[in-house]
């Protein structure tokens, strides 16, 4: 007999969400860094300089940088990456443990649109909550090597520039983007309901549990891109070098300015610019990190059981 995975409380949950969400970041940093210079490019692709593909951001950011680059704004993305975790599980489970009580006819399952709804609201508490950090993380990632500055000069560089809304940069879209995670947890509960009917256990292998979160997470990206680049250009600063080439063609107001002035300077291609590196990075991370929950919330679970009072009366979850 195992615990079910319901008598966990919401902090368990987020516990777990944390865990698994930095872990699986750490795993493929490198291709996180690239997919953001990828998406904020704007040299064509007839200059030398420029990045061709993944393989080439690979050899010219090592070349100019040193592997040291391939992990800018770690300990800034880290952070975000832990909060993140951490504040959207607590607010998904919360939410969804109440959606379930109210909705719910067999107090087990949810429709899909009370799904996507739970996974929306949570991802608006979280991205209130996290988005300066992402900001942070995506300057330190973005910005040229000569002038890269550690976090909390980042920090005071955007305060001083920008005010205290520019922590908040690319608000809008991220509020839109909540739709990412609300379809990705939606269609990830759904096949994992479709996976686990008719069998006595509760919880997906780590290999169906990585398939189902990749197929989740893949559609999610494709719907939401043109949302994800322009957040990322809102949040991201231009160099000097690139301000004195381009203007202010590449200073952006809003996301509707970032999709317009992209659609004007490099057509509807310009849209889904490093949507492959994305959808790769994107997938991989999400798919290892539920993968990875899976066997974090086994581990939480018994390590509540332990430390509960109750621990004697309810059995611990056999391996």
């Amino acid at each position: 007999m195992s615990l079910p995975k319901d008598t966990l409380p919401p902090v368990g949950h987020a516990i777990s969400g944390a865990g698994s969400s930095a872990l699986a970041l750490l795993l493929i940093y490198p291709l996180d860094t690239i997919k953001t210079r990828l998406q904020v490019q704007t040299r064509s692709a007839s200059d030398e300089k420029a990045l061709k593909d993944p393989a080439d951001a690979v050899r010219k950011i090592v070349v100019n940088e040193g592997i040291s680059g391939l992990y800018a704004g770690l300990g800034s993305n880290m952070i975000n990456q832990v909060i993140n975790g951490f504040v959207y599980f607590y607010a998904y489970s919360t939410v969804r443990r109440i959606a379930l009580r109210t909705t719910s006819r067999d107090g087990k399952s949810l429709t899909t649109a009370v799904e996507l709804s739970v996974g929306a609201l949570a991802g608006m508490v979280n991205q209130i909550i996290t988005l300066p950090i992402g900001v942070v993380a995506t300057r330190q990632q973005t910005a040229h090597y000569t002038e890269r500055a550690p976090w909390y000069q980042t920090i005071k560089t955007i305060l001083c520039s920008e005010g205290l809304t520019g922590l908040w940069a690319g608000f809008r879209p991220a509020m839109l983007l909540c739709a990412n995670p609300a379809i990705t947890y939606g269609v990830f509960e759904r096949v994992k309901s479709a996976l686990l009917r008719d069998r006595s256990r509760e919880y997906l292998s780590s290999a169906e549990a990585f398939w189902a979160g990749a197929l989740a997470k893949t559609l999610a990206t494709i719907i939401t891109y043109p949302y994800i680049m322009a957040k990322v250009r809102l949040q991201w600063r231009p160099s000097k070098e690139e301000l004195a080439a381009n203007g202010q063609e590449i200073v952006y107001t809003s996301s509707t300015d970032v999709l317009h002035k992209v659609l004007r300077r490099e057509g509807v291609a310009g849209w889904y610019k490093g949507m492959q590196t994305q959808i790769i990075k994107a997938v991989i991370t999400q798919a290892l990190m539920l993968m990875i929950k899976e066997s974090f919330t086994l581990q939480v679970i018994r390590t509540f059981a332990l430390l509960s009072k109750r621990s004697k009366a309810i059995p611990v979850p056999k391996a």
